[in-house]
């Protein structure tokens, strides 16, 4: 078996307050990636028979294709219109949650023409959701699976975007929180995370080590009670991620994208992104044709892309050093699976420098008027990238994802600033050459 960062790491399960049975809507049950082993709905997250990640396993049958496009589209404009599709309970939409999703899918004909994209090129700017990153799709659902199992305080170990957005829904549900960061993040995603008066707990390392701690505590005594949203509730977590492809296919008018451009970090996103799309599929929600998915990575992090080119299919641990600071994450969980999905949709992975993901991020504000951090600048960079080596066809419909706020990350652009400083007079003005 070729697989994972996982197969190092015990079984991990956390007793619910409660022994009735869960209703999770359509989820059926917790289900192997590698054997295909099957368990009861939990808070589990590797198989007891190979150590293989567990994910969740639906039952659709029962839908009836168009009722179910009817029932989506009279939905709430966020990401409970999906709630039919989702491992949440029938009345998620009632309870307190920071209702993320449904955000902005840009047509950006202006970065088109600068890229030469003649297809139609999209943004899915999701800086829009409530704490300005995609990771409130993913909290959202780990949220109601913590409810559900009886769990009191939220956590999460996390590269910055995931502790706000955990700070901030355990706010809103009044939960108790407390996540882990490397030491030495943004300090505008430190206050961000701190901000919403959870315990934020800055780890002495990188990303890497600080998820390595969180699956000691999750083990431990001290841990009893916790739902860490990206460990022992991930199943449920990494589903959120499915919503993106939801919404992007609703918003083309109900059709699959041709490309679409993912950063990785883990790699769950990008993998969930195609599980949405197979669903929707599976459905008749949408025609079935081909797509490709595009993985992004900086070059200071790229081990998904340095194992996509060599040809591997197992990839190696690097020690990160990027500006990309929220895709830092050198031993993705999700690597190989990004590489089969890469390669079974005819995609490719690539990174980009430093120097082209600041390039990037301020070729998008410029053109298109979205602030992007330095994720998105890794995804504009590597769309353009991969238009100049032919591996992305510019005459097809192209969707690129931008996942956060550029905000959050001013220290990349920190060069940028006044085009000139003039006396408040005319003749200064026209001095300056701005007239």
């Amino acid at each position: 078996m070729r697989r994972k960062g996982l197969a190092s790491m015990a079984v991990q399960t956390v007793a619910t307050s409660s022994d009735t049975t869960v209703d999770l809507g359509p989820a059926a049950a917790l289900s192997c990636r590698e054997c295909g082993h099957r368990v009861p709905l939990g808070p589990v997250f590797a198989c007891e028979e190979c150590f293989g990640p567990l994910e969740i396993a639906y039952e659709f049958s029962a839908y009836d294709t168009e009722e179910l496009r009817r029932r989506i589209e009279a939905g709430p404009a966020n990401i409970w219109r999906y709630a039919p599709l989702l491992p949440v309970p029938a009345d998620v939409a009632g309870k307190p949650n920071l209702n993320p999703g449904w955000t902005k899918l840009v047509q950006a004909d202006n970065l088109a023409r600068e890229l030469g994209v003649t297809g139609g090129l999209y943004v899915k700017d999701d800086s829009g959701n409530p704490t300005h990153s995609f990771k409130d799709r993913v909290v959202a659902q780990a949220l109601e699976a913590a409810r559900a199992f009886g769990f009191t305080t939220l956590s999460c170990s996390s590269t910055g975007n995931l502790a706000g957005a955990v700070g901030a829904a355990a706010a809103r549900a009044g939960f108790r929180s407390c996540v882990f960061i490397p030491h030495d993040l943004e300090q505008g995603k430190v206050v961000m995370a701190a901000v919403y008066g959870g315990e934020l707990v800055g780890i002495e390392g990188n990303y890497d080590d600080v998820n390595r701690f969180c699956s000691e505590l999750i083990g431990d005594p001290a841990g009893e009670g916790w739902g860490f949203v990206n460990v022992n509730l991930r199943p449920y977590y990494a589903e959120g991620s499915k919503t993106l492809a939801y919404e992007i296919c609703e918003q083309l008018g109900w059709r699959l994208p041709d490309q679409i451009v993912v950063p990785i970090a883990s790699g769950s996103q990008l993998t969930k992104i195609d599980k949405g799309l197979q669903e929707l599929v599976k459905l008749g929600l949408v025609e079935d044709r081909p797509y490709k998915i595009f993985g992004a990575q900086a070059e200071g992090c790229s081990p998904v892309s340095t194992a996509y080119k060599a040809g591997h299919d197992v990839v190696r641990p690097q020690k990160p050093d990027t500006i990309a600071k929220s895709l830092a994450i050198g031993n993705p969980a999700d690597g190989p699976y990004v590489l089969d999905i890469a390669r079974r949709t005819g995609g490719a992975v690539e990174d980009v420098t430093d120097e082209q993901i600041v390039d990037a991020i301020k070729l998008l504000a410029r053109t298109e008027g979205i602030f992007a951090e330095t994720a998105g600048g890794v995804t504009v960079g590597v769309t353009r990238k991969l238009i100049e080596s032919g591996l992305l066809d510019p005459a097809l419909t192209t969707v690129v994802l931008n996942t956060g706020d550029g905000l959050k990350t001013l220290d990349a652009v920190a060069g940028t600033g006044l085009t000139a400083t003039i006396r408040p007079t005319l003749d200064s003005f026209r001095e300056a050459g701005l007239a």
